[in-house]
């Protein structure tokens, strides 16, 4: 008995001592990277339009961005680029590609696209064809980063806040009058009671159709001397543009150039390493913009979006709690989701549309439909949709493989077990715009059945019920 007891305290004491020498080997870490993958073979075709376009400019520098962190018992990668959309198989090369590379998991890594529309294409949208060559060389630069990334983990301490910028987003949907909004032959809808962008004059709108998600979210990392490594930021506007059909990486550069910046001016050029980075990720922009259709017309430009979000960032950053140690979590899970097909019906009279074009070209968004609607007569009836819930600390982020309504990362942000939650679109997979089933019954733009807008209809409740899931199953 007496030497049961003896066993029993040994080894008791044994993990008690190894409960604390765990406990006092405890390290964050973070690593940070950037690759430049600004094209360098023109012309180059350029993304965000319904026809093709091509482009020999370049404003500015198309990058990927990279942030990994290390709690010592799970290492997760956060992948930014400037993108307009991140293909399920372009995310996934480059995953295979970071694994072996870097021994992190494939599904602790998210890979998202900023949704510039200044990038050329991964994937074929409407008539814009994909840039194959360009696309190829992507997977193997963003694998790139990552290793870069994981080479400079170093300590850190990780904090976050939520700020907020209302002067650059508005729902860019509308209730119009019966019988106003504008249809569409081949998109599955009839009788629209929804138009995306009526114009400031437009006398037959009537209400905006949702709301909008305004938070300016971040997650700040600095060193244990307080020295700053990154700013990783959420905004949910859609874009902001930049005009003449150049290459540039948005609003997203500049606020990453600006929240370095202005860190700089609050606490000292000298303590701000060359190596910070600023990062801004797309939140739940599928229904927002920076119009707002209810006012007279406001001067805005990437650079003043930029601007805002950075200042925003801002007000919040000076004011964030830091731990030296959090837990860090990331599960994935991919769902089965039935695709909206077109009739045989359908492709006919989309053909029989087709053969009618006197030189065979396309020239209106009718056109462009009928062409989709025959090609996605061979599509698959269900697409596999990744999604993924993403814990650091007490913040937790949903990520999302499409363009998302407001009102869904709101109810997401709503049900999430963590405080603060933010959510990041066009994540890992792109499967095109996600309405709410009652957003489809308005119909409109973004729920006209084509390459970019494509699932089922009660897609986007399965979608936000399985993420909020996730973020339980962290908790």
């Amino acid at each position: 008995m007496i030497r049961s007891l003896l066993v029993c305290l040994v080894i008791s004491t044994a993990l008690c001592f190894s409960s604390f020498a765990a406990e006092a080997s405890r390290t964050f870490r973070a690593g940070t990277s950037v690759v430049d993958i600004t094209p360098t073979e023109f012309p180059t075709a350029i993304a965000g339009g319904f026809f093709l376009l091509t482009s020999e400019k370049v404003n500015d520098p198309l990058l990927v961005r990279c942030l990994v962190l290390d709690n010592s018992t799970e290492r997760i990668a956060l992948v930014v680029v400037d993108n307009c959309v991140m293909p399920l198989y372009l995310a996934d090369e480059a995953k295979g590609l970071i694994e072996n590379k870097t021994k992190i998991r494939r599904d602790r890594i998210m890979i998202s696209a900023t949704h510039t529309h200044s990038a050329p294409p991964l994937c074929e949208l409407h008539a814009s064809p994909k840039a194959e060559s360009y696309a190829a060389k992507l997977p193997a630069k963003i694998a790139e980063a990552v290793a870069a990334a994981v080479k400079n983990l170093a300590p850190a301490k990780v904090g976050w806040a939520i700020g907020n910028d209302k002067n650059n987003i508005y729902c860019r949907r509308f209730l119009m009058k019966e019988g106003t909004a504008p249809t569409n032959l081949f998109s599955g809808k009839k009788n629209d009671r929804a138009m995306m962008n009526p114009g400031h004059a437009n006398p037959n709108k009537i209400t905006r159709t949702g709301p909008v998600d305004t938070a300016v979210s971040i997650l700040s990392v600095v060193s244990p001397d307080d020295k700053p490594i990154a700013v990783f930021a959420n905004y949910s506007t859609h874009y902001a543009g930049v005009p003449g059909g150049v290459f540039s990486a948005d609003y997203f550069a500049v606020f990453s150039a600006r929240i370095k910046e202005k860190i700089a001016e609050k606490i000292g050029a000298d303590k701000v390493p060359d190596s910070f980075l600023g990062i801004m990720t797309n939140g739940t922009s599928g229904d927002a913009n920076c119009i707002d259709f209810l006012n007279p017309n406001r001067k805005y430009d990437y650079k003043s979006v930029g601007e805002d979000t950075a200042q925003a960032a801002m007000d919040v950053w000076k004011n964030v709690q830091y731990f030296d140690w959090v837990p860090l979590g990331m599960v994935e899970k991919r769902i089965t989701i039935k695709n909206r097909v077109p009739t045989p019906e359908e492709v006919q009279a989309a053909k029989d549309h087709l053969a009618k074009l006197p030189d065979g070209k396309l020239k209106t968004g009718d056109d462009v439909y009928a062409q989709s609607t025959v090609k996605m007569a061979d599509w698959s009836k269900t697409s596999e949709v990744p999604l993924q819930a993403i814990r650091i600390g007490e913040l937790g982020i949903a990520a999302l493989p499409g363009e998302i309504y407001g009102i869904t990362g709101l109810e997401i942000k709503a049900r999430s077990p963590f405080a603060p939650t933010f959510n990041i679109s066009l994540a890992n997979g792109f499967f095109g715009y996600i309405p709410p089933e009652e957003q489809h019954r308005l119909g409109g733009y973004t729920t006209w059945r084509t390459m970019s807008s494509f699932l089922e209809v009660d897609a986007e409740e399965t979608i936000r019920n399985t993420v909020v899931d996730l973020l339980k199953e962290l908790r």
